[in-house]
């Protein structure tokens, strides 16, 4: 009877060490768990704060960038127009060859813009003595930005394309037909293509062009795409034209000068 008295005792014993080896394994693999969890979180706010400070830093990187890229889309476009004009003069030439032929371009920054009149204007960081010249286009690789009107030693006055009084010579597609695109007066990025005949086929999302036809601006300069149209008067489409120039980033600009501007001008006259 008394050897029977310890059992449930020793039973007792050896469920609290099982309990106690469980309890030990349990809190074992928790620290564990939690030590992935904490470390995780500290990671995730590491990373919090090092993208904060890396935005930061490209935020203040961006202006130098940007004017390396201009810097870099204005030499390219020289050496284009360079390399267009060495194949014409070589009698290597087709449609593709004339965009930037006899046009001189100097890169310049947009130091002032209005885009909230039906007149409005640019001005430039360049003027005459950086080679800019009355009568010059404006554009970018989005497009067609405006037209400069006078310029003095070290700043230009240009038209925005976003004006009233100025329209583009502009064609549908490469070989499609020609007529006037001006901006519609209200939008920031739609323009209207107009006088362009009936018989004339095209679809929307077709890209339209600068034509050539102007002494300002090179030939085959990408504007905008084909969008809706309505026949005027019976006789001619009017369509409208979603501009791949965004007026309200500009920044830096190519100013495009026709060398045989003068020339052209007096024998027309």
């Amino acid at each position: 009877m008394k050897r029977r008295a310890w059992l449930p005792a020793a039973i007792s014993l050896a469920v609290f060490i099982l309990l106690e080896i469980a309890s030990l394994h349990i809190l074992s693999r928790n620290a564990d768990l939690q030590r992935v969890w904490i470390a995780r979180g500290a990671h995730g706010i590491m990373g919090a704060v090092w993208g904060s400070t890396q935005s930061v830093a490209e935020y203040f990187s961006l202006r130098s960038k940007n004017r390396q890229l201009a810097q870099e889309n204005f030499l390219l476009q020289k050496e284009l127009g360079e390399a267009r004009e060495r194949l014409h003069q070589a009698g290597i030439d087709n449609m593709e060859v004339h965009a930037g032929r006899g046009f001189e371009f100097v890169p310049a920054e947009v130091v002032k813009i209005s885009r909230k009149k039906q007149h409005n204007y640019l001005i430039l960081n360049r003027g005459f003595e950086d080679g800019i010249k009355e009568k010059s286009g404006v554009i970018t690789p989005g497009g067609v930005v405006g037209i400069v009107d006078a310029v003095s030693a070290h700043h230009s006055f240009a038209f925005s394309f976003q004006n009233n009084d100025i329209s583009i010579s502009a064609r549908l597609g490469k070989e499609g037909a020609v007529g006037p695109l001006i901006w519609d007066g209200r939008h920031s990025n739609k323009a209207v293509l107009r006088e362009i005949p009936l018989q004339y086929k095209f679809s929307p999302g077709d890209t339209v062009y600068t034509s050539g036809h102007s002494l300002i601006f090179p030939p085959d300069i990408p504007l905008g795409t084909v969008g809706a149209a309505k026949i005027i008067n019976g006789a001619t489409n009017e369509i409208e034209v979603t501009l791949f120039q965004d007026f309200k980033t500009i920044r830096y600009v190519s100013v495009v000068h026709n060398i045989a501007f003068d020339e052209i001008e007096e024998t027309d006259l």
